[in-house]
């Protein structure tokens, strides 16, 4: 038996049928009910933002982000993340413009954004990668100086708190996703945080096919960006649970720390910031040592994960302007380990075991 990378949260049934019994009772399926309504308050409570807005998927929240806030021309983002920031942004007729990491937190490195700043950059679209903070003031400092606006990706970044407040209240939206394999999940889903509640109030109807008179006739544009009433319904069960999912994943994360911390190179979680445990990715010292690692894994029947192949600015349908060479080291050498299913003790002899072969031979 293979142990995957991820495993969906399942929440109790019996919690999870009394939502589905409310559907039954109201009649309402999608087109913002009542179950969609309950979660948007109840994630606001439990993250504390302000102006939270449910929609279909993650993808979808970053689309309207961008045409909300009308961003044209350029956008520097990161090149270490998954593939659907920067195709948002090519969706939207924009230009990603990568900006290399920091080699330790593996969140954009302040210090290298304003060289990729051109007359054209309108935006700047940071990743809080793996849950672990980017460096939020230090980007907001160098948007507010060149008038650029701020979309966060804040995908893996679920209860992540920045200087006391959410890190999701953070930039001009931030946007989160809820995948069935995220920390907190819908099944599929997602939703985006907004500073400007005018804009907020804009993007209530462009959820829903965009503003619409009483005759039908559409004064503004929009797009079919609900989220329906059964992923809130899981939405809810698991939020229910949302303290037992994290400390799955917590304990895991610190027994792979604990034991591995000294021997590979583990993230360097930001010092203004909690760290949510929704991943633990290791970078090992050379591309055949994480093979080497990651055959042994495979064999003793555990199957991590390599984020984020290729390193973004190596996409074959994206210009290239300039080599990021931290991004593509970390991402020739890293893997993703399981925090479920007590795979964390096995995977730990498995590694050690492993390093201790291929270091004594090299």
């Amino acid at each position: 038996m293979i142990i995957p990378i991820s495993k969906v949260w399942y929440p109790n049934k019996e919690n999870f049928m009394g939502y589905i019994e409310k559907i039954y009772d109201t009649g309402w399926l999608t087109n913002n009910g009542p179950l969609v309504q309950e979660l948007e308050k109840r994630l606001e409570e439990h993250l504390g933002v302000k102006n939270l807005l449910c929609v279909a998927n993650g993808s979808v929240a970053l689309e309207m982000a961008y045409k909300l806030l009308k961003l044209e021309g350029e956008i520097i983002t990161t090149p270490f993340t998954f593939v659907a920031t920067t195709d948002t942004i090519l969706s939207e007729g924009l230009t990603p413009v990568y900006s290399d990491i920091d080699r330790e937190y593996w969140t954009l490195d302040p210090n290298k954004i304003e060289e990729s700043i051109t007359d054209k950059t309108t935006g700047i679209v940071p990743v809080h990668v793996f849950g672990n903070a980017c460096k939020v003031d230090e980007i907001l400092e160098i948007a507010n100086k060149h008038q650029l606006k701020v979309v966060f990706d804040g995908s893996h970044a679920f209860g992540v708190n920045y200087k006391g407040d959410s890190v999701l209240s953070k930039g001009d939206i931030s946007t989160l996703s809820f995948n069935a394999v995220k920390l907190f999940h819908s099944v599929e889903g997602g939703a985006m945080i907004f500073k400007d509640e005018r804009l907020y109030e804009k993007a209530k109807k462009m959820r829903q096919y965009g503003e619409t008179t009483i005759d039908g006739d559409a004064s503004a544009p929009g797009l079919n960006a609900k989220m329906n009433e059964l992923e809130a319904a899981m939405g809810l069960a698991v939020l229910d649970e949302i303290e037992a999912v994290t400390n799955e994943r917590k304990e895991s994360y610190l027994y792979y720390k604990e034991h591995l911390n000294d021997v590979v190179q583990m993230l360097r979680e930001n010092e203004d910031a909690n760290f949510n445990y929704s991943y633990c990715p290791l970078v090992f010292n050379s591309i055949e040592e994480m093979n080497y690692v990651q055959n042994q894994l495979m064999e003793n029947g555990i199957k991590p994960r390599r984020y984020f192949a290729p390193s973004l600015d190596n996409l074959s349908y994206v210009e290239k302007r300039k080599e990021m060479t931290v991004s593509q080291d970390i991402v020739s050498k890293v893997l993703a380990l399981p925090l479920h299913s007590d795979a964390e003790i096995k995977a730990v002899e498995t590694i050690l075991k492993s390093l201790k072969e291929f270091r004594s031979n090299n």
